[in-house]
């Protein structure tokens, strides 16, 4: 594959009007939604997927990846402004983020993250524009026993994202798989689990799905906790960073940049994970710094939301080149593609070259439009932190109804949405995780169907697992993913 022709191709469809337009309003979106605390990307992107579906998929996913970036970028924002991280991946620019605020510095510290997620961002797409085709044509060699594997290998993922108890993660990625097994049989034909009701033949929208967990269950959950107005009133100077702040994170962000591409290419791991992990190293890396980190050092806000910005990048390595998801807005983007009738994996890069690096030039072009909105922007999205809940809340939850309803115009389907919304709920308030279960919902199927498809091959023998290199290595890894965890925790308490 011609890689520069494929990004000749790519920047074609994405330097369109309409495909330009939606990643700037997509960003807005984004930023507005990621500056309101506990208004996740996940949940974002989950409520206003369904309003892709009449787009070409080109047009989609530039509204979707200008979402998924402003949301990011702005969780920063009131990260830095009220110790409130807007998404959970902002959480570690907390730590150096407010104290720059508390010393009178919250412009420089917004600025700083600004051109931090923009050096993140950018550098992951540019090293998965050319990585991903490499990836994509290794995995064109892959058959029933490999792809199996794969699956397995993805849902193994699902103990490292369960948060603090590993058996509740399983339970609710067991769920997960459990939805996915609703329909037709795809080697008998034979409907399963549908009770004799015609509409559950074709299966359960695993959009409808993802709007209620991340959706309505935190529409729901905010209700529960109580509704509160926010107040800030800050003045912010020194936005634009100066030569001498662009010259002491300039290490620290590049270095943080590369880790946090590699992390955020880790099936599950997520920009959560990748900021924890670069701040943690520049921390390491920096244990004589002055000011100490957390305590007002400007190369750790830098460090975390480069790290937390490349992660995007980085999921949408196994996103697009083995169907994996990266993390659960990937999952989200997986099922906008397959609405489309495309299916990530490694024939994506032969079957729809333009739509996939139109991807990466269009995911670039969001990260230049994240780097001007938030420096000439910067005093807009601060207000929106006093953007009134109760207003608010109610408009997702509309939004939730009328996405849910736009997939198949099927009153089945809103259903669906506030079932998954109320499971989602109850699962929340007791503790339990929601990420497994959108892997147990993409993978579950594509385990069950390799596996099966193995076994018809092999005459029923498992021989043809191990007889494979590749797909016997992929399920050792599988094994160390799995119990490793386990292992931990043990030791922990030990």
């Amino acid at each position: 594959m011609n890689i520069f022709a494929g990004i000749v191709e790519g920047a074609a469809l994405v330097f369109q009007p309409l495909p330009l337009a939606l990643i700037v309003f997509g960003v807005f979106i984004g930023i507005v939604m990621g500056a309101i605390p506990g208004m996740t990307a996940t949940m974002t992107v989950g409520v206003l997927v369904s309003f892709t579906f009449g787009m070409n998929p080109t047009e989609g996913m530039m509204l979707l990846l200008g979402i998924y970036g402003g949301a990011l970028f702005a969780g920063s924002i009131p990260a830095i402004l009220i110790r409130t991280p807007g998404t959970p991946s902002a959480a570690a620019t907390i730590f150096d983020g407010f104290p720059l605020s508390q010393q009178g510095q919250a412009g420089r510290a917004i600025g700083i993250a600004t051109l931090a997620s923009f050096v993140g961002g950018a550098i992951s797409i540019i090293l998965i524009t050319f990585i991903s085709p490499q990836i994509a044509q290794f995995a064109l060699e892959f058959r029933s026993p490999e792809y199996f594997a794969l699956a397995f290998f993805g849902l193994t993922i699902i103990a490292n994202v369960s948060g603090d108890s590993i058996t509740k993660g399983m339970i609710t990625g067991l769920l997960g798989m459990l939805i996915a097994t609703v329909g037709i049989d795809p080697t008998t034909g034979y409907p399963r689990f549908s009770f004799g009701v015609p509409a559950l033949t074709s299966g359960i929208q695993f959009i409808a799905v993802m709007i209620g967990l991340f959706g309505l269950a935190e529409a729901f959950n905010r209700y529960r906790e109580g509704i509160s107005e926010i107040s800030v009133e800050q003045e912010l100077s020194s936005i634009v960073p100066s030569f001498g702040d662009v010259n002491e994170i300039r290490n620290v962000t590049v270095s943080s940049s590369l880790i946090g591409t590699f992390v955020g290419a880790l099936p599950g791991a997520g920009g959560d994970i990748a900021s924890f992990v670069t701040y943690n190293e520049a921390k390491r890396w920096a244990s004589k710094a002055k000011p100490p980190f957390g305590e007002g050092n400007v190369r750790g806000v830098a460090a975390a939301e480069a790290g937390n910005n490349a992660s995007t990048g980085g999921a949408l390595v196994p996103t697009l080149t083995l169907g994996i998801p990266g993390d659960s807005v990937t999952a989200i983007l997986i099922g906008a593609l397959l609405v489309h009738g495309i299916r990530p994996g490694p024939g994506l890069f032969e079957d729809e070259t333009g739509l996939v690096f139109s991807i990466f030039v269009g995911f670039f072009l969001v990260y230049v439009v994240i780097l001007v909105a938030g420096l000439l922007g910067a005093h807009l999205w601060v207000r929106v932190i006093n953007f009134p809940p109760e207003y608010l809340w109610p408009v997702i939850i509309v939004l939730c109804v009328v996405g849910s309803f736009a997939l198949n115009g099927n009153v089945i389907d809103v259903w669906t949405m506030i079932i998954a919304g109320i499971i989602g709920f109850v699962l929340r308030m007791e503790d339990y995780p929601l990420a497994p279960i959108v892997l147990g919902l993409i993978l579950g199927p594509i385990a069950e169907n390799n596996l099966r498809r193995s076994l018809q091959l092999s005459g029923g023998s498992l021989d043809i697992f191990y007889t494979s290199p590749l797909a016997m290595g992929i399920l050792l890894l599988a094994a160390l993913s799995l119990f490793t965890p386990f292992i931990a925790e043990r030791f922990n308490r030990a």
